[in-house]
C-alpha cells in the first residue's frame, strides 16, 4: 500500500511518479500493460517511454488498479483525455473518500467539451474542493532525466492545493499554487493547439520568425480564450500559460510539435495518429475548443487554420500567411 497513486504509466505519468518518489512519497503506478508493470517495478525502468532512465526504489507498479488505489492519500489521473471518464465510471469507487484527485491531463472531452476537472467532479459527483490540476512547462524526459523546472498546482480549495505541492515537489521539481483552476487547466489546453501550429510551419521548413509570430500572436488566442471562460488574465502570463506554451512550442520532445511536424510534411491526421508513439492531447482537442470559441465568441484564426490542415482543407505551406497576417490592421 502506497502514500499515493498515479493512474497511467505513459511517459508523463511515469516521470511524475518518479517526481513524487523522489521527494519522499512512497508512490505506486497503474499500467494497463502487465508487462509495463512487472519492468517498471523489477527492473526499475520504462524503455517504451522513458528510455535510459532509472526509477527510484519507493515507485512500485502494478496492473491492478483496484489494488494501486487502496489506501491511496492522494490520486494522480495521467491517462489520455478522451479515456477519462470510462476511467472513472469504471474504478472512481475504488478511490477514498478524502483523497484529492489530481488532474495531470492536458485535454478537452469531444462531445461534452469539458475540462478534465468537470469531468472528474460530473463523474465522481464531487466537491471541486477535492479535485487540483497540474500544469506548466513540463516536458516529461527532461523531467525524468531531472533538470529543474517548475509547475502550477490548482485547486478552488487552497488547501488541496497546498496538499498536493507539498508531495509534488524535490529538488528539481518545484510547484506553485494557485486557485485559477479554469486559467491553470486551459492553458495546458491551448497551448498543445499553438504548437500543432508550429510543428506544421517547421514540417514546411519556414524558420525562425515565422514560428516567433505564431507563438506570440498564439498567446494573444490563448489568453482571449482563457479569459472569456472565466480565467484570470495573469495566469495565462505565468507558468500555465507562456511558459508551458514556451516549452511545448519549442522542443522536438513535445508530442504535439512532433504531431504537426509530421502534419507539415505532408501526412495525413490518419496517418499521424498511428506514427505516434503517444497521444498528441492537442488533435482531440481542436474540434471541442474551436466549438468553445465559437460559443463565446472568441476569434481564433490560428486555431481556425490548424483545423483546416487536419481536415485536409488547407494546404500546410499556406498556414504561415494565415497565420500571421490579417486582411485588415488590427491593434496588437
Amino acid at each position: 500500500m502506497a502514500d499515493v497513486a498515479v493512474l497511467g504509466a505513459g511517459s508523463w505519468g511515469t516521470t511524475f511518479a518518479k517526481a513524487l518518489a523522489d521527494g519522499g512519497t512512497d508512490t505506486v503506478l497503474w499500467a494497463r500493460r502487465p508487462e509495463a508493470a512487472r519492468e517498471i517495478d523489477e527492473s526499475r525502468r520504462n524503455t517504451r517511454y522513458l528510455p535510459g532512465i532509472t526509477l527510484p526504489a519507493t515507485l512500485h507498479a502494478t496492473s491492478d488498479i483496484r489494488a494501486a488505489l487502496d489506501g491511496a492519500s492522494q490520486v494522480y489521473l495521467a491517462v489520455p483525455s478522451q479515456q477519462l471518464r470510462e476511467l472513472l465510471r469504471e474504478h472512481g469507487g475504488a478511490i477514498g473518500p478524502d483523497a484529492p484527485i489530481v488532474s495531470l491531463i492536458k485535454g478537452v472531452e469531444a462531445g461534452s467539451r469539458l475540462r478534465m476537472s468537470e469531468v472528474i467532479a460530473q463523474e465522481l459527483a464531487i466537491d471541486a474542493g477535492r479535485i487540483a490540476v497540474v500544469s506548466g512547462p513540463n516536458l516529461a524526459l527532461e523531467i525524468a532525466q531531472e533538470h529543474p523546472t517548475a509547475a502550477v498546482v490548482s485547486s478552488s480549495s487552497s488547501q488541496t492545493a497546498r496538499e498536493v505541492a507539498k508531495r509534488a515537489r524535490n529538488d528539481y521539481f518545484h510547484s506553485f499554487i494557485n486557485t485559477d483552476v479554469v486559467g491553470t487547466e486551459f492553458g495546458g489546453v491551448l497551448k498543445n493547439l499553438v504548437a500543432l501550429a508550429i510543428g506544421i510551419v517547421d514540417g514546411v521548413g519556414y524558420g525562425e520568425n515565422t514560428k516567433a509570430s505564431i507563438i506570440t500572436r498564439g498567446l494573444a488566442e490563448v489568453t482571449d480564450f482563457a479569459v472569456a471562460h472565466g480565467a484570470e488574465r495573469e495566469t495565462m502570463s505565468g507558468l500555465a500559460g507562456l511558459g508551458d506554451l514556451i516549452a511545448t512550442c519549442g522542443s522536438p520532445l513535445s508530442r504535439n510539435f512532433t504531431a504537426g511536424r509530421l502534419l507539415g510534411m505532408g501526412y495525413s491526421r490518419t496517418d499521424v495518429v498511428a506514427r505516434m508513439e503517444q497521444v498528441a492531447e492537442g488533435l482531440a482537442s481542436v474540434e471541442p475548443v474551436a466549438q468553445l470559441a465559437a460559443a463565446a465568441g472568441v476569434r481564433m484564426p490560428i486555431l481556425e487554420q490548424v483545423r483546416l490542415v487536419l481536415d485536409g482543407e488547407m494546404d500546410p505551406r499556406d498556414i504561415a500567411p494565415h497565420l500571421t497576417t490579417d486582411d485588415e490592421p488590427i491593434q496588437e
